[in-house]
């Protein structure tokens, strides 16, 4: 074994040794139809074990660094709600659950949403009380058997939040999900496993918001799970304002049944490193997807943000478009895939990702990429990496802004057509102010 190999194996010892330690404990409960799928999800990360270079999907994102790290997973938490005032949180008027280190933390939520409009719930409050529910739509939509982190959160699914909105329901609060991750003491991991089911005609808006306390390393690996059935709506947003310490891969799996509208956002304003995957299958006639991004690397900060849209039925329409600007020594990936089927016939599908380059250091890499195998299609994607427009900001300069401010307004220019597209309102001005902080830096 070489030594560069060996914290490689270390983590994933230690890991595998947790959850036999774990199994251990459990008793009857270990013979469950929810635990051999776990364990099965155990023995797929114990087989890919974790990604390298070598493999395309990972060419540009080298997690290395992570697994040379020692976090404690699942920390004890000992957080106030005089320590996230420092966080400077958007006061949000709806449904607000926070988890520290994974764990739910009641004292600081509120659920104002009347029970019939919606059940939320934690997973593991769901297992006990809703194991249908759990039985019918765990781990059927986010693959384990290929991609080792989803694999790896399958095996640990202990805490998240599952909601479930029931058929013509609309759910007129927006609900917030905010984790955070405290390396005040030590350094911390967390798994959350989030499942949201929208059922026929129903309506719903969620966000999911990291964030880091401390200065300690914090690693969080989430997969969210979303079912948008038919003639359903959701708008899914997911903030990402962590420190440099922080490392955050996250996997959102999105299933869409006929005639259903799915919105999402993603908004990464810091990060040490940060691996996003949104996954979305369109197996309806009709459905819709609408897909931003926007992210802010600079420092040595690494983000990658990984899309693949699936269509598998006629006459699904999906748009997607993702922005960057990059600044200091930092490293942007967007490695976007369409796939249309042989079957999704009249499927009408657009990607386009653009990037502003600040600094000769700074890195981008894009590859947009198509799959097409039917023959009545309207497809395109498109890539660009640029400087920012010299002409523009003398022109700006020309009418007497200084250099610095005229480059702030065209970044932001640049910026607002993903940040227009967050429909919650507390949640975009709060959104506004930070990246106006950042780029004024």
């Amino acid at each position: 074994m070489t030594p560069s190999n060996q914290p490689y194996n270390d983590l994933k010892s230690k890991l595998l040794a947790d959850f036999q330690a774990a199994e251990e404990r459990m008793n009857g409960a270990s013979k469950s139809a929810l635990h051999q799928l776990r364990r099965d999800a155990l023995s797929q990360f114990d087989r890919l074990g974790f990604p390298t270079i070598k493999n395309e999907e990972w060419k540009y994102t080298n997690v290395g660094s992570l697994i040379k790290e020692v976090f404690e997973f699942n920390a004890p938490a000992q957080v106030t709600a005089e320590d996230l005032a420092s966080l400077e949180t958007a006061r949000l008027e709806g449904n607000v659950l926070y988890f520290v280190n994974g764990r739910y933390q009641p004292q600081l939520s509120q659920i104002v949403s009347p029970a019939e409009q919606m059940t939320i719930s934690t997973f593991s409050e769901a297992v006990q009380n809703r194991p249908e529910v759990i039985g019918q739509y765990f781990a059927q939509y986010a693959d384990y058997h290929e991609n080792a982190f989803t694999a790896l959160n399958t095996a640990f699914a202990d805490e998240g939040v599952v909601i479930h909105v029931p058929a013509r329901k609309t759910v007129e609060a927006p609900t917030i999900l905010r984790f955070i991750s405290d390396g005040r003491q030590m350094n911390v991991a967390s798994q959350p496993r989030n499942l949201f089911i929208v059922e026929a005609n129903a309506d719903i808006k969620v966000a999911e918001s990291f964030r880091t306390l401390g200065d300690q390393a914090s690693f969080t690996n989430v997969v969210t799970e979303i079912v948008v059935c038919e003639d359903a709506r959701m708008e899914y947003y997911k903030i990402q304002n962590e420190s440099d310490m922080a490392y955050h891969i996250g996997t959102t799996q999105v299933y869409q049944k006929d005639r259903s509208h799915f919105y999402s956002a993603t908004v990464t304003l810091d990060g040490g490193f940060i691996r996003n995957n949104l996954n979305i299958a369109l197996d309806g006639q009709h459905c819709e997807s609408h897909m931003y991004g926007l992210y802010f690397p600079n420092g040595r900060q690494h983000i990658d943000n990984h899309t693949l849209v699936d269509h598998r039925k006629p006459n699904a329409y999906s748009n997607e478009l993702y922005k960057g600007i990059l600044e200091d020594r930092a490293t942007g990936v967007f490695n976007g895939k369409i796939f249309v089927r042989q079957e999704a016939q009249k499927t009408n599908a657009y990607q386009s990702c653009k990037n502003v380059v600040l600094s000769n250091d700074a890195t981008m890499n894009t590859k947009p990429q198509l799959e097409i195998f039917a023959d009545d299609v309207k497809c395109s994607h498109g890539t660009t990496t640029g400087k920012l427009n010299e002409e523009a900001v003398f022109y700006l300069r020309s009418r007497g802004i200084p250099k610095d401010e005229a480059q702030m307004l065209l970044m932001y220019a640049f910026a607002e057509d993903v940040i227009r597209q967050i429909k919650i309102d507390a949640l975009r001005e709060q959104i506004e102010r930070r990246i106006q902080a950042k780029l004024a830096r």
